[in-house]
């Protein structure tokens, strides 16, 4: 009976180590990732979808389009993928409203391609993995918020794209607008993900060519 209530106490104690270490854990990678992230040439940037009213990108979207636009600019890919599901209700889906924008900012529609699917980071992660695949591009820059990287770049890898992070260097998505909260937000989100999400992910939300 000692035994027993022995190896019920250690059981106990490296569930509670367990619950704490490893969200401890995540969470510093969150923080490390979105303070060293950066971004490598590669095949396409895809911009993440965030809020947009009637057609004007919010805040946090616009910053995630401008790096996109300064990225395509300086070479480091040869197209960009827009993201992003309509809200019901909504005229124009989070993709399209990022690809106007980039249509204003001097990008060749022909250099564009707008993905109107996704209502978060994974199905909108499966989305352009999908039409990427189709499309035999293996590598992509991601623009998103520091602190969002992290799930992001695993989301993409676990489908099989070779994924890197373009951090927002303005609007309410940076370091300096963000904290605490958005990091254990994060956390949780991608705790989630990992004992749940991914092994539902299948590409079902196919994009033609």
């Amino acid at each position: 009976m000692f035994f027993l209530f022995r190896l019920a106490r250690r059981v106990i104690t490296a569930v509670v180590l367990i619950a704490i270490i490893v969200p401890l854990f995540v969470a510093v990678r969150i923080w490390d990732t979105g303070h060293v992230a950066h971004a490598v040439k590669s095949d396409a940037i895809v911009i993440l979808g965030a809020a947009q009213y009637n057609g004007r990108p919010s805040d946090l979207l616009g910053a995630r389009i401008q790096d996109a636009l300064t990225l395509y600019k300086k070479g480091l890919a040869p197209r960009i993928l827009t993201v992003g599901a309509a809200a019901k209700g909504d005229v124009y889906s989070e993709a399209e409203s990022s690809a106007s924008a980039l249509y204003r900012g001097g990008i060749s529609r022909s250099h564009v391609r707008a993905i109107s699917i996704g209502k978060d980071t994974l199905s909108s992660t499966v989305a352009y993995a999908s039409y990427m695949k189709a499309k035999n591009y293996s590598s992509v820059i991601i623009a998103t918020d520091p602190y969002h990287c992290y799930r992001a770049i695993a989301m993409a890898g676990d489908l099989g794209i070779s994924a890197t992070c373009a951090p927002t260097q303005k609007g309410p998505g940076t370091l300096q607008a963000t904290g605490l909260r958005y990091i254990v937000r994060e956390t949780g989100a991608y705790l989630a993900y990992k004992t749940v999400g991914r092994f539902g992910i299948h590409l079902t939300d196919q994009v033609k060519n």
